[in-house]
């Protein structure tokens, strides 16, 4: 089964580079463009895309603001924000409105596939660089209550949750704690049903915004 991919972006040329990136690829379809976020959040809705590559900086309506409305209409919309900035505010601001991964726009062509399949199955993605941002961001601010639900979970999904901050992967995951992949997905699902978030990039918002595990 193809993943069907909406690209969002205000340069065309870069539109054509990644509908030429994707189109290649045998199980991913580009079925449609937008050159901004009003056409995006047009265009995920009649199109319902697997993944939605969305620009940040963008005319008429900028890349968070459509997130939020493609959120508001469809709460199973899967977005993963494009940019050339890695702001701290913006890497914030896309993961609260709904994003489930941020990739910089000059890392490899093989990571940004890499990103959509990930993003398709439903995890969350987030590349070192930004995750380093995310971090470096949330210890500066003020500390926030510890959330409650955090008492719900095993010391095996303390643990997970911890590497998921870190931005391990599922496999990094297991390699780490000695368990196989699907043990690891196990302890994903319940971690986030407990924890009452959407995915792996709610999951980070939370942990840093809250000062869960400490970081240095």
């Amino acid at each position: 089964m193809n993943i069907k991919a909406l690209i969002v972006d205000d340069q065309g040329m870069v539109r054509a580079g990644l509908r030429m990136l994707l189109d290649v690829e045998p199980d991913i379809e580009v079925v449609a463009e937008a050159g901004t976020g009003i056409e995006a959040v047009a265009s995920a809705a009649r199109y319902r895309p697997d993944v939605i590559l969305m620009d940040i900086r963008m005319p008429e309506l900028d890349g968070l603001e459509a997130t939020r409305r493609i959120f508001a209409a469809d709460e199973d919309a899967k977005v993963l924000v494009l940019t050339t900035f890695n702001h701290d505010d913006l890497v914030y601001e896309a993961l609260r409105a709904g994003a489930s991964g941020f990739v910089l726009k000059d890392e490899p062509p093989e990571q940004l596939v890499a990103a959509v399949r990930t993003i398709a199955a439903g995890d969350a993605l987030l590349s070192p660089s930004v995750t380093r941002s995310l971090i470096a961001h949330f210890t500066k601010d003020r500390r926030e209550p510890r959330p409650a639900a955090l008492d719900t979970l095993t010391s095996r999904e303390l643990d997970v949750f911890r590497l998921i901050a870190a931005g391990l992967s599922n496999a990094e995951i297991g390699r780490e704690l000695f368990i196989s992949d699907t043990t690891v997905k196990t302890h994903v699902t319940r971690l986030l049903r407990k924890l009452q978030v959407r995915d792996r990039a709610q999951a980070i918002v939370m942990a840093y915004h809250h000062h869960i595990f400490e970081t240095r």
